[in-house]
């Protein structure tokens, strides 16, 4: 993997902690292992196995990624770096949606082949989890569940996705018991789910959920304030060149409807999707939140879509009655005496509904900085190194990732300040972004006098 051209470099005794070891941690300690003169790096991870994290390491092996081959390149400036890579392990085409597991080889494969590439020592793979951080020096010491104290020059938080928060209707009897899953992709609490099961949301990740569960005689509930399940991807075709979008999210919205009139609104989204972080970026702090108020559900729906395959499987439930998806608000959680008992209004309903279900899964999506379980950005929180976002969607952080002297963000945790950055052509160019601004900070703080003597003796 060649390195990045560029006039500064960090002290080359530095060393970067980047914890979380899916798909953000992974890029962004590729990307600074690219850098001039890199760091050391050393890849902090709690889970099983690097380079897969919780999105393409999951057990469930039929699960399919929702975009096509051709766009889940790993490097923005190789684009077909994926399907040259697909050619030589079962040559799916460029079309195609493949499984999640099969990605996850890939990115072990490029976390293999940084591990082979860099000098001694460059890269430290850590599997342990990192539960707390307190300022050393102009540094970092961070403290692992082992109870081992490990030091950074910068630390680099890409710890994904938040587990969504506990319902607030939910008795703390039942979160507290078997019949309540917090963790959608905990596969072992999924296996002994029950015949009736409640999905709260309606998204990508009940969609993944309610798959892996379906057969037999298992009936399965989702639901969610609108009741909007993703759409699905339209058979590939040549992109359509559309005008970029602009405005009031009132305005974006006039925009697709008119656009969409002469065209597939999908290959419309598709071609906005290069704008959307600039678009977010330009609207004021009442327009983001009036977007999401009024307009993320749709917004979500359409913009992140399905596998045509997944779409089918989701159809056949739905079409079966093994899956039936509500619009309405949940109003009680509560444990009953053969399972739980799940109380509802349907939407545009004045009267209360009773659902009895074996088992409630938690699929509501993202969870918040407030209602983080995370003990390492509780740490922080606490101490007041990470602030909550103004939307709340993530933390406070600049369009780099950074959110602090030697600390960033890259990733889901980023989504107040980017919006769009949980897929991976967005998330790819962010861990770019984030490790050429970790060197620079880097290079800037080390002496200029040790900067010429270590350049003397090279």
């Amino acid at each position: 993997m060649p390195r990045q051209s560029g006039s500064s470099a960090p002290d080359d005794e530095t060393t970067v902690a980047v914890v979380g070891g899916g798909f953000s941690g992974l890029l962004t300690t590729l990307h600074l292992l690219r850098q001039p003169g890199a760091p050391r790096v050393t890849l902090i991870e709690r889970g099983p196995a690097f380079g897969r994290g919780t999105a393409f390491g999951g057990a469930d092996g039929t699960h399919l990624l929702n975009v096509r081959a051709a766009n889940m390149s790993a490097f923005g400036d190789q684009p077909d770096h994926f399907v040259d890579w697909l050619a030589k392990h079962g040559g799916a085409p460029p079309t195609s949606f493949v499984t999640r597991s099969l990605y996850g080889t890939y990115l072990q494969g490029l976390l293999r082949e940084a591990t082979g590439k860099a000098p001694a020592g460059r890269l430290l793979l850590d599997a342990d989890e990192a539960v707390a951080a307190t300022r050393a020096g102009r540094g970092w010491e961070i403290t692992t569940r082992m109870g081992r104290r490990l030091a950074a020059d910068v630390l680099v938080l890409a710890t994904g996705v938040l587990p969504p928060t506990p319902p607030t209707a939910a008795d703390p009897q039942l979160l507290a018991s078997d019949r309540y899953v917090a963790d959608p992709w905990a596969a072992q609490a999924l296996q002994g789910a029950g015949e009736r099961v409640l999905l709260l949301g309606s998204g990508l990740t009940m969609v993944d959920v309610a798959l892996s569960l379906a057969g037999g005689a298992r009936r399965l509930f989702a639901l969610s304030r609108r009741g909007l399940p993703p759409q699905a991807h339209a058979p590939a075709g040549p992109p359509t060149p559309m005008a970029r979008p602009y405005g009031s999210p009132a305005a974006l919205a006039r925009q697709l409807h008119a656009e969409a009139r002469d065209g597939d609104w999908r290959t419309i989204m598709d071609a906005w999707r290069p704008h959307v972080q600039a678009i977010w970026r330009s609207w004021s702090l009442d327009e983001r939140r009036r977007f999401l108020r009024h307009l993320q559900p749709w917004w979500d729906i359409h913009r992140h879509r399905l596998a045509p395959v997944a779409a089918e499987r989701l159809g056949r439930l739905r079409r079966a009655g093994d899956l039936q998806v509500h619009a309405g608000r949940l109003e009680g959680l509560s444990l009953g005496d053969h399972g739980v008992e799940v109380r509802w209004r349907p939407r545009g309903a004045a009267e209360q509904r009773l659902l009895k279900v074996d088992t409630v899964i938690n699929c509501a999506g993202f969870g918040t900085l407030a209602g983080a379980r995370d003990p390492l950005l509780s740490d922080l929180a606490q101490q007041g190194w990470l602030r909550p976002d103004v939307t709340g969607l993530g933390v406070e952080v600049g369009e780099d990732g950074r959110a602090g002297a030697r600390l960033y963000g890259v990733g889901p945790l980023c989504r107040g300040a980017l919006w769009e950055i949980t897929a991976v052509p967005d998330i790819r160019v962010q861990a770019a972004e984030t490790a050429r601004a970790v060197c620079r900070e880097l290079a800037a703080s080390t002496p200029r006098a040790v900067r010429k003597t270590k350049s003397l003796k090279s």
